[in-house]
């Protein structure tokens, strides 16, 4: 997997980042890989493993821009903020009309612990807090950078 990641310094992460060891991710917050699938599969990209898994964060001022992925991720939240995902629908850019889901804990307010983003699905993440949070994606086959895309900026 190649990754187009510019590096961070210990003084410009987070605390979070730092004890978690995660880097600065192209669409923006924080990531590494903790997990990748042994078993591999075939792709129309090639050959993939069958699932790989992150954690992400996100931070205050910081949020995730739209992009896509060729395999369906599975969002599950941590915490302790929660995170609003919002999907963009399958076209060739985000659509207008966008679904949200916040992921958190106040089950009661609508909250979720996890969402799936169906392959080829727009999304991007914002906080819906002013408290950083914690996720971890799962990505079925597992992700590649030659299977994801940021939108064009408009």
């Amino acid at each position: 997997m190649s990754q187009p990641t510019p590096q961070a310094s210990d003084a410009t992460r987070p605390a979070t980042a730092s004890a978690l060891d995660l880097e600065a991710h192209p669409e923006g917050g924080w990531f590494r890989r903790i997990w990748t699938g042994t078993v591999p599969v075939e792709t129309p990209g090639g050959v993939r493993p069958a699932a790989t898994t992150i954690h992400y964060l996100l931070t205050p001022g910081e949020r995730s821009a739209w992009h896509v992925v060729t395999s369906d991720e599975l969002w599950l939240w941590h915490g302790p903020g929660t995170l609003t995902l919002s999907l963009g629908g399958d076209g060739e850019q985000p659509a207008d009309a966008v679904a949200t889901q916040v992921l958190g804990r106040d089950l009661a307010a609508g909250e979720v612990p996890h969402v799936l983003v169906p392959a080829g699905t727009w999304q991007a993440a914002e906080l819906a807090g002013d408290e950083e949070c914690l996720v971890s994606c799962v990505v079925s086959p597992g992700f590649d950078f030659a299977d994801w895309a940021l939108a064009t900026p408009e």
